[in-house]
């Protein structure tokens, strides 16, 4: 990668509409930050705020004549630092207009919109379609690397909403793409994964009308987890597709392990106390939370924001529920995590699949991982502060959880969580359908202007 002359930089700032911030400029390091504070050491030549779709052109064109790498960042939440770079960051944030029309069901946003933006225009209309449950997450993320939610068993991926996406290619051009226009293209914004392909300026989506609906907040001491993951699992399976769970186990240092099960389900709380009845007589928890609420207050019941500082997470997609000799496992190495300073500790998720994700066919869009019944998910974290040993035992400890559990799940891995020490990534994320994302992206970007650590065709 080369550097740019103090009078490139100059250009570049009476060329763009808005800033150009440089290091040691107020507001750089805000901006040029990644949000995984594991890869804080990677700092941008510069960052420039786009004020509108010209600035994306103009930053791409003095990007390509000065040889500066290139990447976008919309929500900036790449677990992988992605949306940051040593060159220059193009940073969509102020691009963030969202509009819905009640009467069609359609909902355009642009390419920097995040959740928060996003439900804000959805609530007057009363209709949703998958979305995360970060209110500071991009919708550009979320929706490229295919998009999952609380709603997903009963509305599908966020991808699987896509009606049609405009981006633009390295050279300017921008592209219509939905059914249509650029089919392919089109194809591979649902699921492909983040800054493959070009730089998403608009995303439209077809919304569905929600009802009121009923959560669940069910707490287990640790003591009780095979009889807790084992009632759940078993409760889920038998569910509705209007029924999600997040079921998982964690710990922090000096803290004894907890198990948790966080709940959405579309109908009355009554309706999820009959579906919850054989967990409770089970195994009791120490906490239950089981309530009526509306859509907007059960999304906010249901935010979750990863915690700040440095982690790294492992996923596999599993075809049934994890037996009890897995979940011994996990909780043995709990029990062995070599600990950090990080409150937000360790642990293991699964989150419910199934249901209408699984009724796309595997090679309808970019995503492939259609027969999954389970999401796993299992992540450390670790402070700034904490030693280069403290954070190599933490990785160490995660790939042999990971080693642990691959008797009982797929090969696959979710991109949206994506990994850096993932070596077989073009297979784990993408499966059969790798080959005609590559192809895909020779056309669209054949010189390879769009590239990080695991891009397609690298």
């Amino acid at each position: 990668m080369n550097g740019a002359s103090e009078a490139d930089w100059q250009r570049l700032e009476k060329t763009v509409a808005g800033r150009v911030l440089r290091p040691g400029d107020a507001g750089f390091r805000a901006a040029g930050a990644p949000f995984n504070t594991r890869f804080a050491s990677t700092t941008p030549q510069g960052v420039v705020s786009a004020a509108n779709e010209a600035d994306v052109r103009r930053a791409l064109a003095w990007a390509r004549d000065t040889g500066v790498g290139l990447v976008a960042r919309s929500g900036g939440h790449s677990y992988a630092g992605h949306c940051v770079s040593t060159g220059l960051v193009v940073d969509l944030s102020a691009l963030n207009s969202v509009s819905a029309d009640g009467s069609t069901g359609l909902v355009t946003a642009a390419g920097g919109a995040r959740m928060a933006e996003v439900y804000a225009a959805l609530q007057p209309h009363e209709m949703a379609f998958a979305l995360g449950n970060g209110a500071s997450v991009g919708i550009a993320g979320l929706t490229l690397g295919g998009g999952s939610s609380s709603t997903s068993r009963k509305l599908g991926l966020t991808a699987d909403a896509l009606v049609r996406t405009t981006l633009m290619t390295a050279d300017g051009q921008v592209l219509t793409c939905d059914a249509q226009e650029n089919p392919d293209l089109y194809w591979a914004c649902r699921g492909g994964g983040g800054g493959n392909f070009g730089i998403n300026l608009s995303f439209t989506f077809r919304a569905t009308a929600v009802p009121d609906v009923s959560t669940c907040l069910l707490l287990w001491d640790g003591a009780d987890a095979l009889a807790a993951f084992a009632a759940v699992q078993r409760a889920a399976g038998h569910a509705p597709d209007e029924f999600s769970v997040r079921l998982g186990v964690s710990t922090a240092a000096g803290e004894d392990p907890v198990v948790s099960a966080v709940g959405l389900h579309l109908g009355p709380a009554s309706e999820l106390r009959e579906l919850l009845a054989p967990v409770l007589a089970a195994t009791r928890p120490v906490r239950e939370d089981i309530a009526d609420r509306t859509f907007w207050e059960a999304k906010d019941y249901l935010l979750h924001e990863t915690s700040a500082g440095a982690f790294a997470v492992r996923t596999n997609f599993a075809a049934g529920p994890l037996p009890a000799e897995a979940v011994a496992a996990v909780l043995a190495r709990l029990a062995r995590w070599p600990g950090s300073d990080n409150p937000d500790g360790c642990g293991l998720a699964l989150y419910t699949w199934g249901g209408a994700i699984n009724r796309v066919a595997p090679a309808d869009t970019a995503f492939v991982h259609r027969d999954a019944q389970f999401l796993v998910s299992m992540d450390t974290s670790w402070a700034e502060h904490d030693s280069p040993a403290t954070v190599a035992a933490n990785l160490r400890w995660l790939a042999e959880l990971r080693e642990a559990l691959a008797p009982y799940v797929g090969e696959g891995a979710y991109q949206n969580f994506i990994d850096p020490d993932l070596p077989d990534w073009r297979t784990a994320y993408y499966g059969a359908n790798y080959p005609r994302l590559v192809e895909i992206k020779k056309w669209v970007d054949p010189e390879g202007f769009f590239s990080f650590g695991q891009a397609i065709g690298s």
